[in-house]
């Protein structure tokens, strides 16, 4: 009896072939602004009014890149305002964003670069999709590895402070590609461990700002700011 050799053909999807790479999302980069300064201070204001003399005094003292959030309400109302007079000099991003809507209108108003404080591929998609430097949370190498996958410009590290320059280490063993930008508790005086560490850029809040939306005089945000970028750039000429 002669036996059939023939197998019938499979149901089910075919297998993709062996190393196949799986879809990466197009990756907007940094602005040059960003990669020549490496500092992006965050501003969370009570009031939207309050943005205006202290995003003044960070550029005064050096700072090139601003983060507004939406944790100030009314935020985006003075985005357009801000963007046009700093035009130039400094470039005015929006951070804390949490819904798509908020991405959409972000991009819309002219924010240059958008900040999420989570791990998001709905996110991903509207911001990248739109041609603009995108900076999503996370802290896991998951979390991390799938915003970087769906087209981060850079992920954000948060909260930075409670890992340490000693994790983007960690890190680049599995993903040596991987640009970071760490945020939250960061003081002035670790900017440069980070850089050194190999981030594309550090992050600062509280440490930064201090009293600025307090009464602080808007000198000493100066001084702070013309410190801080001064750390920058030495450890940019050390690495």
């Amino acid at each position: 009896m002669t036996v059939s050799t023939s197998t019938s053909s499979s149901s089910g999807p075919p297998r993709p072939s062996a190393g196949a790479e799986p879809h990466r999302a197009e990756r907007t980069p940094p602005s040059p602004t960003l990669t020549r300064s490496r500092v992006i201070a965050v501003l969370r204001a009570p009031a939207p009014a309050d943005c205006d003399r202290v995003v003044e005094a960070l550029v005064r003292g050096g700072v090139e890149s601003i983060e507004l959030t939406l944790t100030t309400p009314g935020a985006l109302d003075v985005l357009p305002a801000l963007v046009e007079r700093f035009a130039g000099v400094a470039e005015i991003g929006v951070g804390t964003v949490t819904t798509v809507a908020e991405a959409v209108e972000s991009v819309d108003r002219g924010a240059a670069y958008v900040v999420t404080p989570v791990t998001s591929a709905a996110l991903a998609e509207a911001v990248t999709s739109r041609g603009v430097p995108f900076y999503p949370g996370g802290l896991t190498p998951t979390e991390l590895w799938s915003s970087w996958s769906a087209g981060a410009t850079a992920v954000k590290l948060f909260p930075a402070s409670t890992v340490g320059p000693g994790y983007l280490g960690q890190l680049r063993g599995p993903f040596p590609d991987l640009e970071v930008v760490p945020s939250g508790g960061i003081e002035l005086d670790d900017v440069p461990a980070w850089l050194r560490a190999g981030c594309l850029a550090v992050s600062l809040g509280g440490p930064l700002l201090r009293d600025a939306f307090a009464g602080g005089a808007p000198s000493a945000l100066e001084e702070r700011a013309r410190r801080v970028v001064g750390l920058a750039g030495e450890a940019e000429e050390a690495r």
